[in-house]
């Protein structure tokens, strides 16, 4: 177990910047000793302000256990930053200092913001197109399986992953004991809410990092129903739930690969609205960067017209009403569950790959992006959804390929068609790129109306053998062409420049 400490705190510290000059959107970190008696987690406030000209940035710090306090700031802007702590505590109050934030380096683009209303961008302006994959309880398996699951990830083109805080208990395929608990105590003697165990949050950040460096984006979901009376982990009251809430976020906000997902099927936890409004508003006050936060539902849905909802992340297979909900909400969607690849008896686990790359590519032409799962039966229950591992199915690298297809489109002004009939799957910039997506239907000829006064080329794109073949010749007005009469076909328009 010290072994495993050192290794973890050897990674943060190589990844946590304790010096006077940092790179943009990385971490400076402000170690500080103080008292360790009594439960330094509640007795002890400590934030620090961080001053650059006119701007303020207020962190909250939090107790890391052997009477060592932490305060981390990620610079979002370069130039000369002052801070200056603030505490009950007369040895950790009035701490002052400076540091230099430097230009980012490659590959550093800061966090993912909303970008154009509908879509995602990093701070820095670059596109994020999200190719997510769900590994709801990766960060809480062994060591060997933990490297299995970043070596997979990082041989893939997801650049998001759906995980949780807590530990999981759903049937056979999960239920294994986490290498460390989130609390002091244990599900006998009961848990002491109020004293965070530091090993289990340094484990679990030491995990995000490590995202990091393969460039995967962590949707880290807070609240889960799974524990189904396991380990009582889910039995905090409000009091309890909101210090959970500023102690991780205390941790974790300074990471710029963080989104917040406030729980997975909400609706299933026995929470009132108001409890729900609270626990956003915590994200609010102690979250000074503003990370996208969002929250998945079962059956029922919350309201995300709120403001503290910067996307929707739905669970559905009705891909059809896509286009209805940007036009309500005005806010991108993900499809963060619609039913995963697998073979499972579950009917939220069997989908064919066919299936699974044809809802990726449904929603991104609707004007959303999806987010993959895997379920495939494993005779030591190693299910990529649940604890990660390998990857057995035949989606992921025609979703890599879609994703190519992405990068490829204009970065603005691309929206989907949407009609009375809304039969059609479609994204247009207008007079410029068309992107026609044919689903599970076997047309021999897509008919494509273009603008009459404009040349195109055309591509037909074969979703499920990931190949683009051009078509001979150029293309105005009502346009006609053959197609090889199989699923998971596209035609691909772009207008031929003059210039």
């Amino acid at each position: 177990m010290k072994k495993l400490t050192l290794l973890i705190c050897f990674i943060l510290i190589s990844a946590i910047i304790d010096a006077r000059q940092v790179e943009q959107y990385t971490i400076f970190e402000l170690e500080l000793k103080g008292p360790s008696a009594g439960n330094p987690f509640t007795d002890v406030q400590l934030s620090a302000e961080f001053r650059l000209m006119n701007r303020s940035i207020f962190c909250e710090g939090f107790y890391d256990g052997d009477g060592i306090y932490r305060i981390r700031f990620m610079p979002d802007q370069t130039g000369e930053w002052t801070y200056s702590t603030k505490s009950n505590i007369p040895q950790l109050d009035s701490k002052k200092g400076s540091i230099k934030c430097t230009n980012p380096s490659a590959g550093n683009h800061g966090p993912v913001k909303i970008r154009n209303t509908f879509d995602f961008g990093y701070a820095d302006g670059t596109p994020f197109y999200p190719v997510g994959t769900t590994c709801y309880a990766w960060v809480h398996q062994p060591e060997e399986l933990v490297n299995q699951t970043l070596a997979t990830l990082g041989n893939t083109a997801f650049n998001k992953i759906r995980m949780t805080v807590m530990p999981k208990n759903y049937d056979v395929y999960i239920n294994n004991e986490p290498p460390f608990y989130p609390f002091e105590g244990s599900k006998e003697k009961g848990w002491d809410f109020f004293r965070p165990n530091p090993d289990f949050f340094r484990n679990f950040e030491r995990r995000i990092l490590e995202l990091q460096k393969i460039g995967v984006e962590a949707d880290v979901i807070l609240f889960h129903p799974y524990d189904f009376g396991k380990w009582n982990l889910d039995k905090m009251n409000s009091e309890e739930a909101s210090l959970y809430l500023s102690y991780l976020i205390a941790r974790i906000s300074s990471f710029r690969n963080v989104w917040w997902s406030m729980a997975n099927e909400y609706d299933i936890m026995r929470k009132t609205d108001e409890e729900w409004e609270k626990y956003f508003r915590v994200i609010q006050t102690y979250d000074p960067y503003g990370h996208l936060c969002s929250i998945h539902n079962g059956m029922a849905w919350y309201n995300h017209s709120k403001p503290w909802i910067t996307h929707l992340s739905i669970q559905t297979a009705y891909l059809q009403d896509i286009q209805d909900w940007r036009e309500l909400y005005k806010k991108p969607v993900v499809i963060d569950e619609c039913v995963y690849e697998g073979n499972i008896p579950n009917d939220w686990g069997n989908l064919t790959a066919e299936e699974m790359v044809n809802r990726f590519w449904i929603s991104y032409c609707r004007g959303a992006y999806c987010t993959h799962g895997e379920t495939y039966i494993h005779r030591e229950n190693i299910l990529w959804w649940s604890k990660g591992g390998k990857l057995y199915g035949k989606s992921p690298e025609r979703i890599a390929f879609l994703h190519r297809i992405m990068t490829e489109a204009p970065a603005e002004g691309v929206y989907p068609l949407h009609n009375q009939w809304n039969k059609e799957t479609q994204l247009i910039k207008d007079r410029e790129w068309y992107l026609y997506y044919y689903g599970n239907s076997q047309q021999a000829m897509a008919r494509i109306m273009l603008p009459k006064e404009l040349k195109f080329r055309l591509e037909v794109i074969d979703a499920w053998n990931m190949t683009i073949t051009p078509v001979a010749g150029e293309f105005s007005g009502r346009t006609e062409i053959p197609l090889p009469g199989r699923p998971y076909v596209a035609v691909r328009a772009k207008v031929i420049n003059e210039n």
